[in-house]
C-alpha cells in the first residue's frame, strides 16, 4: 500500500472529479426513470397523469381504458418519447443561451462558460416544461382530474 502523501491525495481527488460528473450524469438518467412510476401513480395537485392501455388505443376514442396500476414495464415507450422532449427541450435553451451570449456578452461562444453544471440546470427546467407538454406529444397518455 503506497503511503499518503499530497500527491497520491490529489491524483485520487482528480479521479474522483472525474468520475463524479459521469456517474451523476448516470445516477440522472435512473433517477428520471424510477420518478415517472411515482409521477404516474400518485396525484399531483389535483391532476394525475394517466395511462391509456394499448386495446383503448386500438378501438379509438369511444372505449377509453386506463392502467390502474403502472409498473417499469408499461413505461419504457413513454420514457422515450419524455427523454426526447426533454433532449429537444434542451437544446433549444442551448440556441437560447447562445443567442443571448453573442447579442449582450462579450464572449465569443458557448464554451466559454458551459460545464456540466449548466447543462443539469438545463435538463432540470426542461424537465418541468415537459410535463405540458408530455400529453400533447405522446398518444398513450392523458391528463385528468383526480
Amino acid at each position: 500500500m503506497p503511503i499518503f502523501n499530497l500527491e497520491n491525495i490529489m491524483a485520487i481527488f482528480e479521479l474522483f472529479k472525474f468520475w463524479f460528473k459521469i456517474s451523476w450524469n448516470g445516477a440522472l438518467l435512473i433517477a428520471m426513470f424510477r420518478s415517472i412510476k411515482y409521477i404516474f401513480n400518485n396525484c399531483n395537485a389535483g391532476y394525475e397523469l394517466k395511462l391509456l392501455t394499448c386495446q383503448s388505443l386500438a378501438k379509438g376514442k369511444a372505449n377509453v381504458e386506463f392502467l390502474q396500476e403502472i409498473g417499469y414495464g408499461d413505461l419504457v415507450k413513454v420514457w422515450r418519447r419524455w427523454f426526447m422532449l426533454i433532449i429537444w427541450l434542451v437544446g433549444a435553451q442551448m440556441i437560447l443561451a447562445l443567442v443571448y451570449t453573442l447579442l449582450f456578452t462579450d464572449m465569443t461562444g458557448v464554451f466559454e462558460w458551459f460545464n456540466i453544471y449548466w447543462l443539469f440546470t438545463f435538463t432540470l427546467i426542461a424537465g418541468y416544461l415537459s410535463f405540458i407538454l408530455l400529453s400533447t406529444r405522446c398518444k398513450l397518455v392523458r391528463l385528468s382530474k383526480c
